[in-house]
């Protein structure tokens, strides 16, 4: 499950790794929180860079466009009482990054080399100080292979298509089918692509959520990593 880093204050980094849509920013923020923790999400960086990007008509073809304009890209993740805002150059874009657009695309961006080294630099950073929970698609393989504990996440395509519909029901003309679909095709992007595919880590826990409710996810894994301290300290 782990392997033995230094950790500081009592802490240390958690890596949740999945599929879209088997809940992993809901858990990992649960985590943190549990633990008092630092929350890094990592796909809303990803879909701000998605967003920033297919807001100034630059198509993930166009790589060296792409990384010339990520060079003008801050990204902000701010904690606040109702969930994590994320800013892009200021402005809040918490609400756009989720719209069915950006999640349709973001996958493509994430398949270009320069965009995800750029990012896992980010992401590195953070991690630093440990004490954080960190989510996405290759943080136990790529981001932080030596993260203490490891999870990999994930539900059937049914199962997540109806947690993400229910989370986008405002927006009209959104069926579970067409969720469905998307998310079966990011599943095959996101395991086909050549840079950091998504697998599960050699040494990370499968853990099935499909009939767990998000509270006995998030009590299973702060008990996983309270379990890794303990076993430390002995």
């Amino acid at each position: 499950m782990a392997r033995t880093t230094s950790s500081h204050n009592g802490k240390i980094n958690i890596a949740i790794d999945g599929p879209a849509g088997a809940g992993k920013s809901t858990i990992a923020r649960m985590v943190a929180n549990m633990l008092s923790y630092v929350y890094v999400d990592t796909g809303a960086m990803y879909r701000a860079a998605t967003w920033y990007l297919k807001n100034r008509g630059i198509e993930p073809e166009e790589v060296n466009e792409v990384l010339h304009t990520v060079q003008n890209l801050g990204i902000e993740l701010i904690p606040g009482e109702d969930g994590q805002q994320v800013h892009v150059n200021g402005q809040d874009v918490t609400a756009e990054i989720r719209s069915l657009t950006v999640s349709s695309q973001v996958s493509r961006y994430a398949q270009i080399e320069g965009l995800r080294t750029w990012l896992v630099s980010l992401q590195r950073q953070m991690a630093l100080r440990k004490g954080v929970v960190m989510d996405g698609r290759d943080i136990g393989t790529t981001v932080l292979p030596d993260a203490e504990v490891k999870i990999y996440m994930t539900a059937t395509v049914e199962e997540r298509a109806r947690r993400r519909f229910n989370e986008m029901q405002e927006q009209q003309g959104i069926t579970l089918e067409m969720i469905a679909r998307d998310i079966a095709e990011r599943d095959r992007l996101d395991q086909e692509r050549e840079v950091s595919p998504l697998r599960q880590a050699e040494d990370a826990i499968l853990l099935d959520t499909t009939h767990l409710t998000p509270q006995e996810v998030a009590n299973r894994i702060v008990s996983l990593s309270r379990t890794y301290w303990e076993r430390e300290q002995e």
